[in-house]
């Protein structure tokens, strides 16, 4: 995972203000502050308790906690020079409406960096159709969420970022996390047998679904026009 974060940080520009969006418990914002090393790194995230939650983490990358909507930004036009997200952008209400609010709040020139799990193609047939759906209630993620690695650059490009480049490396992120979920459920004891059986089921599910090339992973860049 320090791998994952370090590979996205290292696209932002260094010092400046940073903007982490959607950061969950800001596990990932020491390493940003150590990579990318900003004057300022602000953690924005719609859910306060997690903000809460996360404050040693905070702390300790210097970062400015904000509760706040990714489609709907609270920061000024042309304020912060790198905007980071790490596998949130699935969650947020519209793509589109936070690639248009990333260009807002970059200064010219400033970079969007981020992750996202896209789909290569929509399931056919009922058990990838089951095991999409469950997928998507599981995480509680809208039908809208599912978008091929051209939709979400095509999304980026039509809010005038540019310079978008995107790069799958799903065989390098979600292959080995199912294979280390896999070794953990076969020597776990301490968790509770109905949360071993929920695991193996959203296990096989993911697994049926990358083994068919439903889901990838996707790593993307852009530029805020100068």
């Amino acid at each position: 995972m320090r791998r994952l974060v370090e590979t996205l940080a290292e696209e932002l520009p260094t010092g400046g203000v940073v903007l982490d969006v959607g950061p969950g418990l800001g596990v990932q914002d020491p390493v940003i502050a150590r990579v990318a090393r900003p004057d300022r790194l602000i953690a924005l995230n719609i859910t306060e308790s997690q903000l809460r939650a996360g404050k040693a983490a905070l702390d300790e990358a210097g970062a400015i906690p904000v509760v706040g909507d990714a489609v709907r930004i609270p920061l000024a036009d042309n304020s912060v020079d790198g905007v980071i997200s790490v596998e949130a952008a699935f969650h947020f209400r519209s793509r589109s409406r936070f690639f248009a609010e990333a260009r807002r709040v970059l200064r010219p020139g400033g970079v969007l960096t981020m992750s996202d799990v896209p789909i290569r193609r929509f399931p056919r047939g009922p058990i990838e159709l089951l095991a999409g759906l469950s997928q998507l209630r599981a995480w509680g993620l809208r039908s809208s969420a599912a978008a091929t690695p051209e939709e979400v650059a095509a999304a980026a490009e039509a809010q005038g970022l540019q310079d978008v480049r995107i790069r799958l490396c799903g065989d390098r992120v979600i292959d080995p996390a199912l294979a280390l979920i896999r070794r953990r459920l076969e020597t776990t004891t301490s968790t509770p047998a109905s949360m071993r059986v929920a695991a193996r089921l959203m296990l096989a599910q993911m697994s049926l679904l990358r083994r068919r090339g439903v889901i990838d992973y996707l790593l993307l860049r852009a530029i805020s026009p100068a």
